[in-house]
């Protein structure tokens, strides 16, 4: 037996990984993420090196292969288990072990950590002021001058001194050589968090909040470490409850991540965990300089941050005694990597947990239908959270028809119940939030006058509107012809869906010119603390209306908001993937949530062509069991995750002839790999763009009830691409569940 061993873990040199053989003492032993020490080099220098896998064959010369000498006793603990969470999500989702590497493991080039300098004064009060009589006598005015502001405050920065005493570093040098003073220097990080100390008050907990988290605490203090879901109502105080998890796992010197779904999402956070932990809690994101980040990785390795607070990265911080990983808005979709790896925090959240004997919360008013199916399967506990933390009501919820409003002769994007709501709204000084769902947006086609949306005859997803009048299905290839007319009721308004966050600002500053406008979307939140200015700006009711996509919606507290307006709900209901009716209730839920959470109750407007369809009829009624119950009944009908396992298979390339061709090649030797195993092939077709940057893509979808037969067939087809030549030219990358 070989093993694969990386020398050295930067992320410079992690690109080869070399090949050792086991000796016999050590085979059955050795595991992967071991440290282990080999001789490296020319002169066989002991080095240390990670294991990272194991094969029977090598393609070096046997005779020149070295030998694993022994496993490093003082091995560094955190480095092995992330590199054994690395080798699962190379295992689990594809590419190669170096890219899981790069992925999991912590930033260890160095950027230069900043220094501060101080200047103290070594004499004391007597002592000082015969030695400024000296000076002044002398008529060494720097040093008098120096001297005189340290008799003042005796310990002083050093460019204040510089600065305000316009004094030179040789006159500061001159005093320290004469033991009159001395320089300090200590290290200076650079910390991301502008801090602004608020008092939250004291915590008092709900019936409800106090026993969530006593069912979490009493398995804890059991050593049971398992996967909770905590499904509470959107203000139903969820974030309270995992302030007290993690204050008490911190409390016994374990440390704590807590995932968040957007930048947008830090601030409000952060400043309630400051309030509870102090400088202990840090945050990462990926708008932090490098400098910054490096520096939060080295008070991590200091011991001195106790809770890291982030979107998905922060999930392999390298703490080396993890209790609690907490994922907020666990259903959010930008928990899953785009980038190869293509990991997704939750499920990769889990197996850390179980790699470090920690625990998983997961939180959310209207969780993922994959946590939901765990509780109902038993591997994962559910914890209640069914009112509001202040006892408010649960918003009024109205559902408009936009086809009856389009029969009254009322084309505008404000319906008329939106536009009295608004009224009302501005007229009593209250707030509103104008949301505008455009996630999921792949330009289907609908009827503006019955609502019928043109759908794929195979896949149960729309088609999406191409240029040259085509309708294509993402998932199957399938292709018609773009009509004029509605097959349903005959009416000509039929056509793609478009509508922007300006076009909105524009149209509501021109029917409410009195109102003041806020717009959060790409365009405005560019800058590094674009999210931050706009929220702040929006709590402290600098404006009447916020006007957004679907980063105003997330978790974000404002207590004057009476009203939110939801434009065009049907934009991610019909885009072209199976999760779209599980977006749509989750988004319309949360846009919902986001009214009356202060004294005064709230109202929401959703405004949709398809009123009667299941995710919009359960968002308006907030109730999210009878939508899994539908949602779920149609997943096990159509063989969708969480019933049944699904991987992507992208390849793309320059040469669209033999893409086309590669593409048929992988589906038939897919087939073939599953055997008689219970495995559907769909595809090869085009994704949701054919073309980027002149290099064509195409997609394979596989569909098993058994996600091990998926695994099985994955690494068969890695083996056969890798002996392949015809496929060197081509990029192919695996996703599980996309």
């Amino acid at each position: 037996m070989f093993a694969d061993i990386i020398i050295d873990i930067t992320h410079e040199k992690l690109d080869k990984v070399f090949q050792y053989r086991i000796p016999p003492e050590l085979e059955g032993v050795l595991q992967v993420g071991m440290e282990v020490i080999v001789p490296f080099g020319k002169g066989n220098k002991e080095t240390h090196g990670y294991v990272i896998g194991f094969s029977e064959k090598t393609d070096y010369d046997l005779a020149k292969i070295k030998e694993v000498l022994c496993i490093e006793e003082n091995h560094q603990e955190i480095e092995s288990k992330l590199i054994a969470l690395a080798a699962w999500i190379r295992e689990y989702y594809g590419g190669t072990m170096i890219q899981a590497l790069k992925t999991v493991l912590p930033i260890k080039k160095k950027e230069r950590i900043q220094h501060k300098r101080k200047v103290k004064l070594l004499l004391n009060e007597e002592e000082g002021k015969k030695q400024l009589d000296i000076y002044l006598h002398k008529n060494q005015k720097a040093r008098a001058r120096l001297l005189a502001g340290l008799l003042d405050q005796p310990q002083q920065d050093y460019e204040l001194i510089t600065k305000k005493l316009n004094v030179t570093l040789s006159v500061i040098r001159s005093l320290e050589e004469q033991g009159v003073l001395e320089i300090q220097e200590e290290e200076n990080f650079r910390n991301p968090i502008h801090y602004q100390k608020k008092d939250f008050g004291p915590l008092t907990h709900t019936p409800e909040q106090q026993q969530a988290i006593d069912t979490f605490w009493k398995d804890y203090s059991q050593r049971h470490y398992g996967t909770y879901l905590l499904y509470g109502v959107t203000g139903s105080g969820k974030t309270e409850v995992y302030i007290e998890m993690i204050s008490r796992v911190v409390s016994q010197g374990k440390q704590a991540i807590m995932l968040i779904p957007e930048i947008a999402l830090t601030y409000q956070t952060v400043m309630r965990f400051y309030a509870r932990f102090g400088n202990r809690v840090s945050i990462l994101n990926s708008r932090l300089s490098q400098g910054e980040r490096s520096d939060q990785m080295e008070r991590v390795r200091r011991g001195e941050v106790d809770v890291m607070i982030g979107p998905r990265s922060a999930l392999f911080t390298p703490f080396s005694n993890l209790g609690l990983i907490v994922i907020d808005e666990e259903h959010e979709p930008t928990y899953k990597s785009e980038q190869v790896p293509r990991y997704h925090a939750r499920e990769t959240a889990i197996r850390r947990a179980q790699i470090e004997q920690a625990s998983v919360v997961l939180g959310s008013a209207t969780p993922s239908v994959e946590a939901f199916s765990w509780c109902q399967g038993g591997s994962c506990t559910m914890l209640e959270l069914k009112n509001r933390a202040t006892r408010q009501v649960m918003p009024k919820v109205y559902t408009v028809d936009m086809r009856e409003e389009l029969k009254n002769g009322n084309r505008s994007i404000l319906s008329d119940r939106l536009t009295e709501l608004m009224e009302k709204c501005l007229s009593e000084h209250h707030q509103m939030m104008l949301f505008l769902n455009r996630r999921g947006y792949a330009g289907f086609v609908s009827c503006r006058s019955c609502g019928y949306v043109v759908k794929c005859p195979h896949c149960d997803v729309s088609l999406s509107e191409h240029r040259g009048g085509r309708l294509i299905c993402h998932y199957c290839g399938h292709e018609e012809r773009m009509i004029k007319t509605c097959p349903s009721c005959g009416s000509p308004y039929i056509g793609g869906f478009r509508m922007g966050t300006q076009q909105v600002e524009d149209l509501v500053k021109k029917r409410f010119p009195q109102a003041r406008v806020l717009r959060m979307d790409l365009d405005t939140t560019k800058n590094k603390d674009g999210h931050e200015k706009i929220l702040s700006a929006f709590a402290n009711e600098e404006a009447d209306i916020l006007i957004g996509t679907q980063m105003i919606v997330k978790g974000h507290d404002f207590p004057g908001v009476t009203l939110v307006g939801i434009l065009a709900a049907d934009m991610s209901l019909y885009g072209d993937d199976y999760r779209s009716g599980e977006r749509t209730f989750q988004l319309l839920v949360q846009a919902a949530g986001r009214a009356g959470r202060g004294n005064l109750p709230g109202e929401v407007v959703i405004q949709t062509y398809s009123p009667e369809h299941y995710s919009i009829v359960n968002a308006a009624k907030q109730d999210y069991e009878s939508f899994y119950e539908e949602e779920i009944s149609y997943r096990r009908l159509m063989g969708y995750p969480p019933a049944a396992g699904l991987m992507a298979i992208y390849a793309s390339g320059a040469d669209e002839a033999l893409l086309t061709k590669a593409s048929g090649y992988l589906k038939d030797f897919a087939v073939r790999a599953a055997g008689e195993a219970p495995m559907a092939v769909i595809g090869p077709a085009s994704p949701g763009i054919g073309k980027i940057n002149d290099i064509y893509r195409k997609v394979i979808y596989l569909k098993s009830e058994d996600e091990r037969i998926l695994m099985a067939v994955k690494d068969r087809m890695e083996k056969y691409i890798e002996i392949n030549r015809g496929f060197q030219s081509l990029k192919i990358q695996f996703d599980m569940n996309p």
